[in-house]
């Protein structure tokens, strides 16, 4: 199983960006370059919902790059009223997709995960799922 590298400077713009001081919803979306073997930076987005998120997942071309990886640092704010900022490690892998292509990403995941050191780790099927209740929900678990 082919497991990919990532692109050096999009490993230190995720380190970077797990230390942000901004108190605003940003996400960094990553895909695959097939060719290089390689996970690369897609978009980055500053103010960004839950909503508006999933609106930018959505009117992607699955056809050229289906999986999709996504860091989301994302304002919680708690049932006691503290705010915190966690860093949400969204992946993609719609339904359909060659089972090559899911080992493959499957394993650089893994690889992405460890090495920005991610715990807040979620998998949609569908980018219709991605809303803010479904984030909330996922990280009620994190209290």
């Amino acid at each position: 199983m082919t497991i990919l590298t990532m692109d050096e400077d999009l490993v230190k713009k995720l380190k970077a960006f797990r230390f942000r001081k901004e108190t605003n919803n940003a996400a960094i979306i990553m895909k695959i370059h097939n060719e290089k073997q390689l996970v690369i930076l897609e978009e980055e987005h500053e103010d960004i919902s839950p909503d508006e998120l999933k609106d930018e997942l959505f009117r992607r071309d699955f056809s050229l790059a289906p999986l999709t990886f996504v860091v989301y640092s994302y304002k919680y704010q708690h049932d006691d009223g503290r705010v915190s900022y966690p860093l949400c490690f969204i992946f993609s892998s719609p339904v359909g997709c060659k089972p090559e292509q899911q080992m493959m990403y499957a394993g650089s995941k893994n690889k992405l995960v460890q090495t920005v050191q991610l715990t807040k780790v979620f998998e949609i099927r569908n980018t219709e799922d991605l809303t803010e209740e479904w984030l909330r929900e996922k990280l009620g678990f994190f209290r």
